[in-house]
């Protein structure tokens, strides 16, 4: 077990989220370390120099410490249910563009919106507008299909997934009677499955001294 690589994580950042889930699908055992962020272990500082989670340090030492990184890292080790999509090997650039598009334009506006929502500001109508461009685009292609690629699940569902989540719950009566009943349907359904659920077991925070906690290939 002390082999394994380290992931240090923090349960409710949609980053972490993700990555976690990246490890899950892929089947790839870890060492988890949960940290608290205002109590940053020096390990991860180490680790680190953007001393956020998630960071992952393999046993050769090198580091990867972004969630998208750790996600295809896992996922081209072991792809049990093939989220690359290995039999159209040409859209996994549209994946990473899709996924890029949230991790940046949907991100900063769910940011502003979240915000707003939390200090009653005005502009909060605004902000959500601003979010509901990239939601807008994922509802239409929900309507087609089961999941945001196709009609089987990809590396974009569990990446956007810890961001949509957040969306869901900034203003949670507005959410339920939004015009996206496919989007719903398609989060529901996320929710629903063991590697979400897996995903979000809460651990106690790492100390030095504790047993190791094995995640991923569980």
């Amino acid at each position: 077990m002390l082999s394994l690589p380290t992931l240090y994580s923090l349960r409710q950042c949609p980053y972490a989220m993700r990555a976690r889930m990246g490890l899950l699908l892929a089947k790839q055992a870890v060492i988890l370390r949960d940290v608290i962020m205002k109590d940053k272990p020096e390990e991860l500082l180490a680790a680190s120099p953007k001393a956020t989670v998630p960071v992952l340090v393999l046993n050769n030492g090198s580091v990867i410490d972004q969630s998208l990184d750790i996600m295809l890292w896992a996922l081209n080790k072991s792809d049990p249910i093939n989220l690359l999509y290995s039999h159209q090997p040409n859209m996994l650039a549209e994946m990473l563009e899709l996924i890029e598009h949230n991790d940046n334009a949907f991100v900063e506006s769910l940011k502003r919106y979240k915000a707003a929502s939390r200090y009653h500001d005005i502009e909060k109508a605004t902000y959500r507008e601003h979010c509901e461009k990239y939601i807008n685009f994922l509802e239409q292609r929900l309507n087609q299909q089961e999941y945001i690629m196709g009609n089987k699940p990809s590396l974009v569902d569990y990446a956007v997934l810890p961001f949509i989540r957040q969306f869901s719950r900034v203003e949670r009566q507005w959410y339920i009677q939004a015009p996206y009943p496919s989007l719903q349907r398609w989060l529901t359904a996320q929710y629903q499955q063991a590697i979400f659920t897996k995903a979000m077991v809460k651990y106690p925070p790492w100390k030095e001294s504790q047993t190791p906690v094995l995640f991923g290939n569980v």
